[in-house]
């Protein structure tokens, strides 16, 4: 099943596998796109759908260093690069929009940027600046709704440009501590406003801003990621989670959806999503399901085998092989990645992995 085709709404997928959304830290010349992730995403054509590195919709949602962004023309054409050269070779591709709000460090923010998040607490830890070095993440100011509005207007914006940039669709990232799910959290968003407090109110926000998204471009080219239970970036289980995300995937089934893709981060240490929560929110929404998190051929087959995902998304192992699909049906040896070189700037470790045709 994982090298059938597949219709996901109106984009025919050649295969079932998923390129996950994998940061590298490649846009070095003011969040640009580049020839040089041009050529990364075209070597890695074959999947049946790439899902690109998180980008930004909005000035202040570039909190890592070199990440990308898509908001204003030269970011719409460095990533017609990119989809230029992945049509090209027959392949489909949705960029992920990744606003970081919290997570972040004004090093990395161009000038007037601002960290933002739902709520006064500092996201714990360090990040990188290429300026200072690792530094502990910068105090966010609390949005007030204007705020929030002025959000909800750049990420349908970013659609927009997306569409222009040449994608097939979006992906609204709502996964791993960043914006959307810092609203979604219970442990992170303290708001006793329309947009926290409870359940419907947490999810909000991640509503307003698919439905804008939706009115912009179509439904058939929205996709969302969550992460329930997800730690990373201090978000972690609260009280009610599991019932809130059927919620609000209800919600976004009713909007039509491109698409749901649900990470589990046990793989990489993390609490397992509990498998009837999977369950629970394919059953909650009409519409294609992708599920990540550790999977490998055998448990990607038997993940589509046994209905739990209509497709599954690999990470490090399309980072590490461009041919990563032909290898799989070949049951040919993968390369391993290296680490040391995930977030550095040039070829190294990102365009040099070697393919089974050499």
């Amino acid at each position: 099943m994982l090298f059938d085709s597949f219709s996901l709404r109106a984009i025919p997928l050649r295969n079932r596998a998923v390129m996950s959304p994998l940061t590298r830290s490649r846009a070095v010349d003011n969040n640009t796109p580049n020839s040089l992730m041009a050529t990364y995403y075209s070597q890695r054509a074959s999947a049946g759908l790439i899902i690109t590195e998180g980008t930004s919709p909005s000035p202040n949602g570039l909190g890592y260093a070199r990440i990308p962004g898509l908001f204003n023309d030269a970011h719409v054409q460095g990533w017609k690069l990119v989809t230029d050269a992945v049509h090209a070779k027959g392949g489909k591709i949705v960029v992920q929009l990744m606003h970081t709000g919290r997570v972040s460090h004004q090093a990395n923010l161009p000038a007037g940027g601002e960290v933002l998040g739902p709520s006064p607490d500092t996201c714990p830890g360090e990040m990188w600046t290429d300026t200072q070095g690792s530094q502990p993440h910068t105090p966010p100011r609390t949005m007030a709704e204007a705020d929030i509005q002025v959000v909800i207007g750049e990420y349908a914006t970013a659609a927009r440009l997306a569409i222009e940039a040449g994608f097939d669709g979006i992906e609204l990232h709502a996964a791993n501590g960043y914006l959307l799910e810092q609203f979604l959290n219970g442990n992170i968003n303290r708001r006793s406003d329309g947009y926290g407090g409870t359940a419907q109110g947490r999810n909000r926000l991640i509503l307003e801003v698919a439905r804008a998204a939706v009115k912009e471009i179509g439904a058939e080219r929205v996709g969302i990621r969550l992460s329930p239970h997800g730690v990373f970036n201090a978000a972690g289980a609260f009280e009610g989670v599991d019932e809130q995300y059927v919620l609000l995937v209800k919600e976004l089934s009713k909007l039509g959806l491109m698409y749901v893709h649900v990470l589990d981060h046990s793989a990489m240490g993390a609490p397992v999503v509990p498998a009837k929560l999977k369950i629970d929110l394919k059953a909650a929404f009409d519409g294609p399901f992708i599920l990540a998190g550790g999977l490998n051929k055998a448990s990607a087959q038997q993940a589509l085998r046994e209905g739990r995902a209509d497709l599954v998304a690999m990470g490090k192992a399309f980072l590490a092989n461009p041919d990563l699909v032909d290898r799989m049906r070949q049951d040919a040896p993968l390369n391993a990645p290296t680490p040391d070189t995930f977030y550095t700037p040039g070829a190294k470790g990102y365009t040099d992995y070697p393919t089974l045709a050499g």
